[in-house]
């Protein structure tokens, strides 16, 4: 089974019934513009966005956890929930094409820092723009975006690691992103889009841990 076939076996619905699996949602994502980032932003800061042109507004952002060892395996924003996606493919950036991949090889994005992420272009423009104005401000001082933004939003009141947070650049500005632990940490990672029978965006699914549905 290819990786297209699992993933439709999976979310296809509106529900994931899978007894590896255990669901969370975990917020809403602002999509502004309608160009999607998928990245590693500690290391892809300027990861480019996907070429399909999204849904705007809030949607829905769900995490699969893999049961056995509490990683989440699939981060997935649903941006209509009534529709079935009934066809798949795979995400694509600007000078991908998916006549140029042989068998089982994917196009995704590097994770090295073992935090993923999903967010409007708009919101990673907003990022940049605040790395660049905490870096002037703090000169010497300044310890990197994570210390100095991501950190601070995966320890919750008592002190314990979350393994995802909802994070907004500016507080007053309506971008914000999707941040969270990807799968069991580094690798190479892949994006799916599902679409209704009239070809229209239901959902939008990243793989960290490709659980089997046979």
């Amino acid at each position: 089974m290819n990786h297209i076939d699992n993933i439709k076996k999976l979310f296809s619905k509106n529900f994931v019934e899978n007894p590896l699996l255990e669901t969370y949602e975990v917020g809403n994502i602002h999509i502004s513009s309608g160009f999607i980032v998928a990245s590693d932003p500690l290391i892809s800061p300027d990861h480019s966005a996907f070429t399909q042109e999204f849904p705007k507004g809030d949607f829905p952002v769900l995490l699969h956890k893999e049961r056995e060892s509490n990683c989440i395996a699939y981060a997935e924003i649903v941006f209509d929930k009534n529709e079935i996606a009934d066809n798949w493919s795979l995400a694509l950036c600007d000078n991908q094409n998916l006549k140029d991949l042989k068998d089982e090889e994917i196009y995704g994005y590097l994770v090295e820092s073992g935090m993923g992420s999903l967010m409007d272009k708009d919101s990673q423009t907003a990022l940049n723009k605040l790395e660049q104005e905490l870096f002037h401000k703090k000169g010497v001082d300044f310890m990197g975006i994570y210390e100095e933004f991501f950190h601070p939003h995966f320890f919750d009141e008592k002190g314990a690691i979350d393994q995802f947070a909802i994070l907004k650049p500016y507080d007053k500005e309506s971008e914000n992103l999707v941040a969270f632990e990807t799968g069991y940490g580094e690798g190479f990672y892949a994006s799916y889009i599902g679409y209704s029978k009239d070809n229209q965006v239901v959902k939008l699914i990243t793989e960290f841990i490709e659980i089997g549905t046979d």
